[in-house]
């Protein structure tokens, strides 16, 4: 396993990971979230996030094979789900509701399927037919280091930016993420469609 670790595979699985699960992206989220009452634990949603990750890494195909369900509608299904959060950035309303009698946001929608998304989900099975292992776990690894101390961060970021600069930043990657889920759902909805053309 070591024999296979390759620094440039490992620089390029962590700057794909990095741009997809897009941690600085969700700050905005997650200070909306604790606004709300809701509990956010840092390393409880890193580690749920890592196990996700790391199960569907070694698992996804054969779980999505059971289902019946192709890589492609899964991506599809995870475009929608982040179109609603864009829009929720964008046009300051809750669509959300969060009913969940745990006031709590960590497992979801914080490690899923915000970190731990459709994006980064597929992103990680699509690395894994170009890279070896080692360098996508270790690129995985890293950036949950990443993802922990931003999202313990979130109140000093909000201190800095203040609300005004957090509103700025919650249209700015709203806009990213609709751009995002846009682009994740045509990529994805062509070749659904070319299997039965």
């Amino acid at each position: 396993m070591v024999a296979n670790f390759d620094v440039q595979q490992f620089v390029s699985a962590f700057i794909v990971l990095f741009a997809v699960i897009d941690i600085i992206g969700t700050a905005p989220i997650i200070i909306t979230l604790k606004e709300r009452g809701l509990g956010v634990s840092a390393l409880k949603a890193t580690i749920l996030s890592f196990l996700l990750l790391l199960g569907f890494f070694f698992a996804g195909e054969l779980v999505l094979r059971l289902f019946h369900v192709d890589i492609e509608s899964f991506a599809v299904a995870g475009a929608l789900l982040i179109f609603l959060m864009a829009l929720e950035m964008l046009l300051d309303v809750e669509i959300f509701k969060y009913q969940s009698p745990v006031k709590e946001a960590t497992l979801v929608p914080l490690a899923f399927p915000l970190v731990a998304g459709a994006g980064s989900l597929t992103t990680l099975l699509s690395l894994r037919a170009e890279y070896a292992a080692v360098n996508i776990i270790l690129a995985l690894v890293l950036n949950m280091v990443w993802v922990y101390l931003v999202i313990r961060m979130t109140e000093k970021i909000e201190r800095v930016l203040g609300k005004g600069g957090i509103y700025l930043i919650r249209k700015f990657f709203g806009i990213i993420l609709l751009a995002i889920s846009v682009k994740l759902f045509t990529s994805n909805i062509y070749v659904i469609f070319d299997k039965f053309s």
